[in-house]
């Protein structure tokens, strides 16, 4: 039966470029899944885009002299090359500065306000005392004053998972400058939490299925549920929607109330596109519909507490009632897929230390297959994972190139030169039925992981198939069945077989290397396209929206979004049976070995710093 899937993915911050850390966790994770769920036939929406709001914008602005609109254009067409470089089957991946995003976020802003979920209270805000401005809560670092660790943000702490405000850290400073924030009284509207804790907590509790770190992560935070501010001093964001703030330019909605919120308003923005307006109800309002949320772990807090805790106010849901809105009531997460840290010789990637990757110095050098796959294989699914050019290199010679490539360009090229074509096999011996029968199976094995988010156990499976295919053509020798005649259907039962395990190991693999899942598909003397790529294309901003208040953005302005036909594509996931007598050209090779040098100097880009 069809099932209607939702695939959230994280929104990267245009305050730059993108690193090979920020999507190892959400990128190439919801990929996998998105490409997987499309091949068993389940109709997917991927939705996301780039987060645009928020101090560390205006930050980066300042630093690069432009104005916060120039730099926000300027990232956000950068980001959307390196997603879509990478393969990523977005069917919109858009941006939170458009009008029809403004119009969401105000509606559900309205939504909970009017149900008595957003509360107004005087707290204490952090200003940079060099420059006037607010800071943003995850910008302010200090010593958690309940497990003392010392590297705790101003909304949460990563160590013991609490939820804080910067004004409970022990020596707070500014990660911008390095100075000690003031803290000024301000008025703000605050999301609150504690009436939305009994049905938040009836939620996470029947979530049994999640990746246990994040449910138990997620669990805690019901321990300390406190009013959470959901409205900034700042002068760049999504006017507040309520008489005598709408207008007022020195306040906006909170970043992260905001860029949740982006996850309804993409899918609103393609359903409009798409010619059938209400098309995203399919995924938000349909009871059957799973929506699966891919992120890395320093954002479980807000997909896994405050984007549910807003879906359940704004129906209505928490201890003070209230009444349904425009939407209507909104299907809350199936799952929250959070990865853990991709960290360089130990440290987080940052760009900010300089401790980065680049995935667009990537992307250039070496394609995105070998990204995809060292990510899968290798990346931070459970735990922190350490990125080495040692690993990557060995990765992609013995793995990548020396098996699965191997495996393709040695069965193909040998059924050319012998055959010109597939050839047709006489009586299956029982090492052949063997391979074949583990070939077919490991469909369900791959399939099982890939529905539970278990990239690494998946693609571990498939490449277990890979090997012992190698191992059955050294076993079974055809060069040498080649060299004598009366051997000629033994031969061509081998080759055969092993293009028909070719083939399965093909469909295993389309999800992690859909870029080189297509040229084996030409290699196997196929046509068409098998694994489809995503598309960037030029839209305007012309949704027809109402929205309050001033700073608005300008209707008719032009941006980059990623979307794709993903629906004519071949691939799907059972076997395809190679049929005798297509013809095989003489293959090409599939995936470049790596100079063994690149492992202990690195590229030029990201080059492996002596400890000296």
């Amino acid at each position: 039966m069809t099932q209607s899937v939702l695939v959230s993915v994280a929104w990267p911050y245009a305050n730059g470029p993108r690193h090979i850390g920020h999507v190892a966790g959400f990128g190439v994770p919801s990929d996998v899944f998105a490409r997987y769920q499309r091949m068993v036939g389940n109709e997917v929406l991927m939705i996301s885009g780039t987060d645009e709001h928020g101090t560390p914008l205006l930050v980066q602005a300042d630093k690069e002299g432009v104005t916060v609109k120039e730099l926000a254009d300027r990232y956000n067409r950068q980001i959307v090359e390196d997603l879509a470089g990478l393969g990523l089957t977005y069917d919109l991946f858009t941006r939170t500065t458009t009008r029809n995003h403004y119009a969401v976020v105000q509606e559900l802003f309205k939504g909970l306000y009017d149900n008595g979920y957003m509360i107004k209270e005087t707290t204490q805000g952090a200003v940079s005392p060099s420059t006037g401005r607010t800071l943003p809560d995850r910008y302010i670092e200090g010593t958690c004053p309940i497990c003392n660790y010392p590297e705790a943000r101003g909304d949460q702490c990563d160590n013991c998972g609490n939820q804080l405000d910067p004004s409970d850290l022990i020596n707070p400073v500014s990660k911008i400058n390095g100075e000690t924030p003031e803290f000024v009284e301000t008025e703000h509207f605050l999301l609150d939490l504690p009436s939305l804790a009994d049905a938040l907590g009836e939620w996470l509790r029947g979530r049994e299925d999640w990746r246990p770190n994040v449910l138990k992560f997620s669990l805690n935070l019901l321990d300390d549920l406190r009013p959470r501010a959901m409205t900034r001093d700042i002068d760049w964001g999504v006017p507040i929607p309520v008489e005598g703030w709408q207008d007022n330019n020195a306040k906006k909605l909170y970043v992260w109330f905001d860029a949740v919120v982006g996850y309804l308003s993409a899918s609103i923005e393609w359903a409009w596109r798409s010619g059938q307006p209400d098309a995203w109800k399919q995924w938000w309002q349909n009871p059957e519909a799973t929506g699966y949320y891919f992120m890395g772990k320093d954002n479980i807090t807000f997909h896994s507490q405050i984007w549910p805790a807003e879906l359940l106010g704004y129906a209505g849901k928490g201890s003070k009632g209230g009444t349904l809105h425009e939407y209507g009531e909104i299907n809350l997460p199936t799952e929250v897929v959070s990865s853990e840290y991709l960290t360089m010789s130990g440290s987080k990637f940052s760009s900010s230390k300089g401790v980065v990757i680049y995935v667009k110095d990537f992307l250039a050098e070496f394609g995105p297959d070998p990204l995809r796959y060292f990510i899968a294989v290798a990346g931070p699914e459970n735990t922190d994972t350490d990125f080495t050019w040692d690993e990557f290199v060995r990765r992609v010679n013995n793995e990548l190139a020396n098996g699965w490539g191997n495996l393709v360009n040695r069965t193909v090229a040998m059924a050319n030169k012998n055959f010109g074509e597939v050839p047709a096999p006489g009586a299956l011996t029982e090492s052949d039925q063997k391979i074949l029968d583990l070939a077919a199976s490991t469909f369900d094995v791959v399939g099982e992981a890939l529905a539970a988010s278990k990239f690494k156990a998946g693609i571990t499976a498939a490449m277990h198939v890979v090997g012992e295919a190698n191992a059955y053509i050294a076993e079974q020798e055809p060069w040498k069945l080649a060299k004598d005649e009366t051997q000629r259907e033994r031969l061509a039962t081998v080759l055969w077989t092993a293009l028909q395990v070719v083939s399965d190991c093909n469909v295993l693999l389309t999800p992690y290397l859909p870029h080189i899942a297509q040229q084996v598909h030409e290699t196997l003397g196929r046509d068409g396209v098998w694994a489809a790529t995503p598309v960037i294309e030029e839209v305007t901003d012309d949704m027809p929206v109402e929205l309050v208040g001033v700073d608005l953005p300008e209707a008719g302005q032009t941006y980059p979004v990623i979307t794709g036909d993903y629906t004519s594509q071949q691939a799907v996931w059972k076997r395809i049976d190679v049929v005798a007598g297509t013809p095989l050209d003489k293959p090409q090779p599939l995936i470049q070995k790596l100079d063994p040098e690149l492992a202990e100097t690195g590229p030029e880009w990201a080059p492996i710093l002596s400890e000296s």
